[in-house]
């Protein structure tokens, strides 16, 4: 699968009666794709995966891949139980998605043979990406045997440990020159210097949701973002949990595009934090010249 560039992921746009919009998601699809990105995420983290129905999750892929029509890869998430997320996996097959994005289990731990019998099962639907976060804390032999099994194509990282990461991309590469790694941590970009120093290139951009100029300019090479933009944002981003979805949200929003607020248990944004939000969107549209 050909992933490159800036990875969007998309919200999932609520109305005000809670229903899944679906035409501002299309909407939100389209402008995204004006900007070139590289891979369509849809229902993912910032797509409010773990707040969506199983018929929400489909209307959702279906919609994305309506409105990608084969342009880029689409890869829908997945996870959860194991029979849930295999239904997320089935759906996003008939509704045209390229791959998934696999979420840990539902709290179970189990051994690292059950691991991989969950990931087996679900790869054996759709091409698939493991997203490394919360449970799911891969040792580099851990993924290496991952990285064998049928269908596994990549690992998303969202644990940020860069010496284990090192360690994963030279053992997994070894047999797998393609396998494909990216960055997954919350506003990527801010520790994308370090990714690529252990030859990490792929990253999510939620920034790309609500402001594309500057993810593009960023992917562009435009390093005054990191302290200029990046850094203030993660630090308004840290005050509250969740903000990482619902700060996205609200700068959709923003750029006016009425997406809705976030689902419990995440919370929206003060009308202070919106307003510093603005703030920052407006400072980094000024360093990119829009």
């Amino acid at each position: 699968m050909n992933l490159s560039g800036v990875l969007f992921f998309p919200v999932t746009p609520f109305r005000a009666d809670g229903s899944v919009a679906g035409d501002v998601l299309a909407e939100h699809v389209g402008r995204g794709l004006e900007h070139g990105p590289g891979g369509v995420f849809v229902a993912c983290g910032t797509g409010e995966f773990s707040a969506l129905s199983e018929a929400e999750h489909a209307q959702a892929v279906r919609i994305a891949a309506e409105t990608v029509n084969g342009r880029v890869p689409v890869l829908a998430g997945a996870g959860g139980p194991i029979g849930a997320a295999l239904a997320q996996a089935g759906a996003a097959r008939d509704a045209g998605a390229d791959g998934l994005l696999l979420m840990p289990p539902y709290l179970v731990n189990g051994t690292r043979e059950g691991y991989s019998a969950y990931v087996s099962a679900v790869a054996g639907v759709l091409p698939t990406i493991i997203y490394q976060r919360g449970s799911v804390v891969l040792a580099p032999e851990q993924a290496v045997e991952l990285s064998r099994i049928p269908g596994v194509i990549g690992i998303k990282d969202g644990v940020g440990d860069i010496d284990r990461m090192q360690r994963t991309v030279l053992a997994v590469r070894e047999e797998r020159p393609d396998f494909l790694f990216f960055n997954g941590l919350p506003t990527a970009e801010l520790t994308m210097p370090a990714y690529r120093g252990i030859g990490v290139e792929l990253y999510s951009s939620a920034v790309f949701c609500f402001a594309p100029e500057i993810a593009t300019a960023y992917l562009g090479g435009d390093e005054r973002l990191i302290r200029e933009f990046y850094a203030p944002l993660v630090r308004l981003r840290d005050r509250v949990p969740g903000y990482a979805v619902s700060l996205v949200k609200a700068g959709v929003r923003h750029r006016g595009l009425d997406v809705g607020g976030v689902r419990p248990p995440l919370v929206d944004p003060s009308a202070e934090h919106v307003e510093e939000l603005a703030g920052l969107i407006k400072s980094g549209l000024a360093l990119v010249g829009r």
